[in-house]
């Protein structure tokens, strides 16, 4: 039986979480793993691919390269993309969607990329079937992702579909949401144990104990949706219908951490409720009306705070940017008051609301968060 093939793959994440997708894909077992900037490498076979996708909870995307080429020009690029056999992945009445990226390269414009990519494969389904795939940029059959540097261009299938923080819980955005997959490094970065209390005070729609909550159940973070793989030509259902059923998520039956999320408004908490609910770990969280500003937190608890605080940037924020640093001074001198040995992870926008927090010894990490650039502060208080 000739051994299965393997792939290399790359599986993507927000800048600033590299560090714990790698411990994530180390954690897999995943070959030849190695950070780079915007995720992480890695080789593997079909399972690999599949794994990845429904164990991973940091990454964004994991794509499989087809190949790698030189595209100096618009003809180079076309001939080598032609070439492909795209019939394997991609039915004739199929549908697709090319995404570029490109740096340092003759070739520069994305629009183009994306067309002449998208015109070599369709015109290579017309020569020889004499039909040809649809573009469909919502929900394609195969997601394509061309990356051009220095002329140099890598050519890879995303294996995902839809962006992995979709996990298919969450009923209610809320007020500038904090993406699943961001929610979940988080937790990684403030070394939560999943046994200790977790508390998350500006909870908003409850992305953050949602996601601890489901790590500490054991539930991975692709267990209820689908993936692009599976609408490709030469996906083996059987085989992948059989390892699902070897991967079933059940909560754990152990004692559950206490996981509290508060907020001040009742509308977030009652969507926080309902995220939960359909997360399947409504009752594993207690939500409660409460001001961050008034944080209980009980003697000896040895706590994680985890929280996206407000950044005064937010839909519907009515406060100056003053206000906001009242707020941060404010929290943070209840959290010296009642939080001595509190393990604290908190994302804000920039240093200066870090700094109005008035704790020492905070070490602080840039992500980024819908495209702005963020200060996680990360220590004890």
């Amino acid at each position: 039986m000739p051994a299965p093939e393997r792939h290399a793959c790359f599986a993507t994440c927000t800048r600033g979480v590299e560090p714990v997708l790698q411990a994530e894909v180390r954690a897999l077992g995943l070959a030849r793993q190695e950070r780079q900037v915007g995720g992480v490498y890695f080789e593997g076979t079909r399972l690999d691919v599949w794994r990845a996708n429904r164990h991973l909870a940091t990454a964004v995307r994991v794509l499989q390269r087809l190949a790698r080429f030189s595209a100096r020009d618009g003809d180079e690029l076309y001939a080598a993309v032609h070439e492909l056999p795209w019939e394997r992945w991609l039915a004739p009445e199929g549908s697709l969607a090319v995404a570029a990226q490109a740096t340092e390269s003759a070739l520069d414009h994305t629009r183009f990329l994306e067309q002449r990519v998208k015109d070599a494969i369709v015109d290579r389904f017309r020569a020889r079937e004499g039909t040809r795939p649809a573009v469909d940029r919502e929900d394609p059959d195969l997601r394509i992702h061309l990356h051009l540097h220095a002329d140099r261009a890598t050519l890879a299938l995303d294996t995902s579909g839809a962006a992995l923080h979709r996990r298919a819980w969450r009923l209610h955005q809320g007020r500038a949401p904090l993406a699943e997959n961001l929610a979940a490094a988080l937790v990684r970065f403030s070394g939560w144990d999943a046994r200790a209390p977790l508390v998350d005070p500006f909870c908003g729609s409850g992305t953050i104990v949602i996601e601890a909550a489901w790590q500490a159940a054991g539930i991975a973070p692709g267990s209820l949706r689908s993936f692009g793989f599976e609408r490709w030509r030469d996906h083996d259902a059987r085989a992948y219908a059989a390892w699902q059923a070897t991967q079933a998520s059940v909560p754990r039956e152990r004692r559950r951490p206490t996981l509290v999320a508060s907020d001040l408004d009742e509308t977030r908490l009652a969507e926080a409720r309902a995220n939960a609910a359909q997360a399947g770990v409504g009752d594993w969280i207690r939500c409660e009306v409460a001001d961050a500003r008034a944080l209980a937190l009980r003697p000896g608890w040895n706590a994680f705070v985890v929280t996206n605080a407000p950044y005064g940037l937010r839909v519907g924020d009515a406060g100056e940017p003053g206000d906001v640093l009242e707020l941060y001074r404010a929290f943070g001198a209840r959290l010296r008051e009642v939080g001595r040995g509190t393990r604290l992870a908190l994302l804000a926008l920039e240093r200066a609301q870090v700094r109005a927090l008035g704790l020492r010894g905070l070490r602080t990490e840039s992500l980024l968060n819908g495209g702005l650039e963020c200060q996680l502060a990360l220590g004890e208080v």
